[in-house]
């Protein structure tokens, strides 16, 4: 009896002191989750290892801003994973792809804390090797197909491929090919594109992914967006270089209704006239050097990456015919840049290298004024240092490894 009051009496006075103490501890907040995160695709550099979705802290105000949050991997070993979605679908179903493989993962990312893989997909519609995914306004995914099957029975590809609207369970919507007559010896393989609904349009470039057929790709075309109707193919403007029109990649579209077209070898075209019918390409900037990777505009700026300077150069495109460098930002002198991706809730852009394990992924802070790049430098990753790193560690999904990352978007 003894021994059951003195238990009791020793429990009650260990609460009373965790009251009493409890005052302290009360007035510690808890550490709130982040409610904001970056979505980095990324593989394993040596192609080992698989490819995996990395989520990371992207809450300015987080105490763990730019840390690993958790990691969810796929079946698919690394072989050349490429693009994800430019930004987030309100859907939260989130379209990335193994370019040389043609394989395409969507992930459910509406709990980023607890990403899902829904399903996967490869050939569709009698086309293969997706590209590009841009979302329409009824919530489907309008994605580029490199490649049409040459017969049903086999897996040759040509130099020409297609459209395909999917939608978030990976079914087929339509689909229509990038074939025209009128152009029976052009490289027609569809690499990335631009919606406009309100002029019910689609604008798609014309490159390849393949080694032999790199410099190939010279032309865009126009689409119905309703009907995907193919309205009229056009070979892009040459320059007084004869050169920087080459490989038309990502096109993107500027406030004032034109169409900006970023080419690999680092020219920068711009499509008008799609609101009048007479269409028109003009190369309005050079940028110096190969291989410009995926630009973004923000407002009246456009930030392209540029391999040559090691990191970005801006463009005023407020008067879209004569763009007008603003500012550049070199990350180092071997830096790499490649992907672009643009934050509208935290102002910052996200850009990418695979090039190295020391090229780290990095947000970066854009002036609304002077379109002034720098580094943001709260952005670190556990080692303390700005960026965060893909290099070898023990990742989440019980793998270690080096990480080699490509597309990248935030959370809405």
């Amino acid at each position: 009896m003894k021994q059951r009051l003195r238990s009791r009496w020793t429990a009650l006075v260990g609460s009373a002191c965790c009251v009493l103490q409890g005052g302290a501890l009360a007035a510690e907040p808890a550490t709130a989750a982040p409610d904001h995160y970056l979505l980095v695709w990324a593989g394993d550099r040596a192609h080992n290892g698989n490819d995996f979705l990395a989520v990371i802290d992207a809450d300015p105000s987080s105490a763990s801003y730019g840390h690993l949050v958790t990691t969810i991997v796929t079946d698919q070993q690394t072989v050349r994973v490429h693009h994800t979605e430019y930004t987030m679908p309100p859907s939260g179903m989130l379209f990335a792809n193994d370019h040389d493989v043609g394989r395409t993962f969507i992930f459910d990312v509406r709990d980023a804390r607890h990403p899902k893989l829904a399903r996967s997909f490869t050939d569709m519609a009698g086309y293969m090797h997706p590209h590009s995914f841009l979302r329409l306004p009824n919530g489907h995914v309008l994605a580029t197909f490199q490649h049409a099957h040459r017969l049903a029975s086999d897996a040759q590809t040509g130099r020409t491929g297609g459209l395909v609207e999917i939608d978030d369970r990976g079914n087929v919507v339509r689909s229509a090919s990038s074939v025209d007559p009128a152009f029976p010896d052009a490289l027609l393989m569809p690499y990335s594109l631009v919606v406009l609904p309100d002029l019910d349009r689609v604008v798609s470039t014309n490159s390849s992914m393949h080694d032999p057929d790199l410099f190939s790709g010279t032309t865009y075309q126009v689409w119905r967006l309703s009907d995907l109707k193919l309205l009229k193919t056009a070979f892009f403007d040459v320059g007084a270089n004869r050169y920087s029109h080459i490989s038309p990649e990502e096109p993107r579209l500027a406030a004032d209704g034109s169409v900006f077209v970023q080419t690999l070898a680092c020219g920068l075209e711009r499509i008008t006239g799609l609101d009048t019918g007479e269409v028109r390409s003009q190369l309005v900037y050079t940028f110096p050097g190969n291989f410009c990777g995926v630009p973004t505009i923000a407002g009246h700026f456009l930030v392209q990456s540029v391999p040559r300077v090691h990191g970005f150069i801006v463009l005023d495109i407020s008067d879209g015919a004569r763009p007008v460098e603003v500012s550049r930002l070199t990350i180092s002198g071997s830096y790499a840049p490649h992907w672009t991706g643009w934050d509208p809730r935290t102002q910052r852009l996200v850009v990418t290298s695979g090039a190295t394990p020391e090229d780290r992924t990095y947000l970066l802070k854009l002036d609304p004024a002077s379109g002034a790049l720098t580094i943001d430098t709260a952005f670190r990753d556990a080692d303390g240092q700005p960026g965060f790193s893909f290099a070898e560690r023990e990742w989440p999904h019980d793998w270690k490894g080096v990480g080699a990352p490509h597309g990248a978007v935030f959370t809405r």
